[in-house]
């Protein structure tokens, strides 16, 4: 009989393989109806997390896994619809997005992305919440199969650090101040993005990396360095965007920008699946370029410090709470 490490990894790869071929077959329905947008960057992240941790905080959720994104996507869209780009409008997605979560008592963090990604883009398409809800309803189903065959195949594999780490991240916060400060870096980029015009310097996965992070500033260690996070970001944006200026938006760049992300987050022992919805943005945005990666960089150098700098100050505070 296998050993519980063994079984672990065994695990872990089929995930990785089923999380490419899933969004894989998404890439393909996308351009056989030719609806771009079933391909919702989030359902990478999504995927991966659910198969790879099917009793985690989201695979828990099934159904609050297809409401959360189809209500805050319907709310961007709206906003999207009536308002201009600017800061303001941003952090009213969040906010909404926030009390959504916050009303449906779900721990689908990537919601917020659902919400920003319309406003990001400028997509105006009454298809938009349809389009993600049919991919996440399939993402359902799908982690039911995988529940199923997982306690067939050797049962549910066990818990390790690295998953109680996540389940941490996906947690209701100790920290009573992570709302203030997340609001802050939101305000902050929003703000650069529009002076400069370059909006994917708060791109909407970095929304849900920040809600996740400074809303726990005492989890350790949530990347073995914290300096290679902008490094592994800004290397799955150019991946993308090389296989979308190489293969176009054909379902074989889809599932080798999936692949080599899986890949980057596994060499450097990263723990955030929003990280893998990075390498697909440039496959739903109008006319992306050099700039996208170069956003995506200085984005995630901005929350790795900002995050770095909260951690510090608030880890006393925090380690008195816990102790009390």
């Amino acid at each position: 009989m296998s050993s519980p490490i063994t079984r672990r990894r065994r695990h872990l790869l089929a995930a990785e393989f089923v999380t490419v071929a899933f969004m894989g077959l998404v890439a393909v329905a996308a351009k056989f109806t030719g609806v771009g947008l079933l391909l919702f960057p989030e359902l990478s992240s999504l995927s991966f997390d659910v198969l790879a941790r099917p009793r985690g905080k989201w695979a828990s959720q099934p159904l609050r896994l297809i409401a959360t994104p189809l209500l805050t996507g319907a709310m961007g869209l709206f906003v999207t619809r009536h308002m201009r780009y600017g800061a303001l409008a941003i952090l009213l997605i969040v906010v909404l997005c926030l009390a959504t979560i916050r009303l449906l008592r779900s721990a689908i963090g990537p919601a917020i992305s659902a919400g920003l990604l319309p406003f990001v883009l400028g997509e105006r398409h009454w298809l938009y919440p349809p389009a993600i809800a049919a991919g996440l309803v399939t993402l359902a189903g799908v982690l039911w199969l995988w529940k199923r065959w997982s306690l067939r195949a050797n049962g549910l594999p066990p818990e390790t650090e690295a998953i109680s780490i996540d389940d941490t991240l996906e947690s209701s916060s100790r920290d009573r101040f992570w709302l203030i400060h997340l609001l802050a870096f939101v305000a902050v980029l929003g703000l650069a993005g529009e002076w400069t015009g370059l909006r994917f310097l708060l791109f909407p996965p970095l929304v849900v990396m920040a809600y996740e992070l400074l809303a726990h500033p005492e989890v350790p260690a949530w990347i073995e360095q914290p300096v290679f996070f902008p490094l592994v970001c800004f290397l799955t944006a150019s991946t993308g965007l090389l296989a979308l200026r190489t293969l176009g938006h054909s379902p074989l760049g889809v599932l080798l920008t999936v692949a080599v992300s899986i890949a980057l987050l596994q060499i450097f022992r990263m723990h955030m699946p929003p990280a893998l919805a990075v390498g697909l943005l440039p496959f739903v945005s109008p006319s992306p370029d050099l700039w996208f990666p170069v956003s995506v960089g200085i984005g995630t150098s901005v929350l790795s410090v900002w995050f770095s700098v909260r951690s510090r100050f608030a880890q006393p505070a925090l380690s008195k709470a816990i102790e009390g």
